[in-house]
């Protein structure tokens, strides 16, 4: 194992500070009992309790999390049936202009997504509101779902499935019973990654909202503009604190998996 040299050492110690520390004066200015997040004047928890009666706030988090669930299932289920195409389908007239239109979100500018959705939806005289923002949401994390399960189809046994079948399955019921629940990590994995990408979202939203249709992405974004209050240090401590707490909860659960599956293979080696 190689050694840390103190010029790696102080390029971690600066990167990580350059990532984290400003995350940690966040926290601890929203704790802080003055209006302006520059002057620390004591200790308090005022903030919290003034964000749980911020009525705007509240009703963009619902917004933006009614909006992210259903747009992340459907990009799940969307890009998943775009996976098995070009995974399973071989060669197709039109693969290439396909797997083109599959991936371009991925190196799109945000803008000229947002845009053009903003065109289409203005073309076909569709009023904005949350169903426009969930079909845009859906549209460009699709293709993160279907790259994140072709990688796993792309390995997966498929000899599996022709046992299945070999067995009186029908290829739907082989891929309900087989192919489904092996693959149902990426899926997953797929489907958080889409549900984080529209929580996050703030370009392609700004350009398919709506009235009554406002993210929190926007909302914070808004008030940003007019300055940074404590109640904005209070919510983004909460969203830092529920994003630290499921990716320990994660590492925890596959840690534990992964002892356990040792653990059975080590009890079949000595059987």
């Amino acid at each position: 194992m190689r050694r840390l040299t103190w010029f790696n050492t102080t390029a971690l110690t600066f990167g990580f500070a350059f990532l984290y520390l400003p995350m940690v004066l966040l926290i601890a200015y929203s704790f802080n009992s003055s209006k302006l997040v520059t002057v620390w004047a004591g200790f308090s928890t005022k903030w919290y309790g003034e964000l749980l009666h911020n009525v705007a706030f509240l009703d963009a988090a619902w917004v933006t999390l009614r909006v992210a669930v259903v747009s992340s299932t459907i990009a799940t289920i969307l890009g998943t049936m775009a996976a098995l195409v070009l995974v399973r389908a071989g060669r197709f007239i039109g693969r290439t202009v396909f797997s083109g239109m599959i991936y371009a979100p991925l190196v799109m500018p945000e803008v000229i997504t947002g845009l053009s959705l903003l065109l289409l939806f203005i073309g076909i005289g569709l009023d904005r509101g949350i169903f426009t923002v969930v079909l845009a949401h859906a549209t460009f994390s699709m293709c993160y779902v279907s790259v994140v399960v072709s990688s796993r189809l792309a390995t997966f046994d498929r000899s599996l499935e022709e046992a299945a079948l070999d067995l009186g399955c029908s290829q739907i019921s082989a891929f309900r019973l087989v192919t489904l629940p092996i693959i149902a990590p990426a899926v997953i994995s797929g489907w958080l990654l889409a549900f984080t990408l529209s929580l996050d979202d703030l370009v392609i939203a700004s350009f398919t909202t709506g009235p009554g249709a406002t993210t929190l992405p926007i909302k914070i974004w808004s008030a940003v503009r007019l300055g940074v209050s404590p109640e904005i240090n209070a919510l983004s401590t909460l969203m830092i604190s529920i994003v630290a707490i499921g990716v320990i909860t994660a590492s925890l659960v596959t840690k534990r998996n992964s002892l356990r599956r040792q653990a059975e293979e080590r009890a079949a080696i000595q059987t």
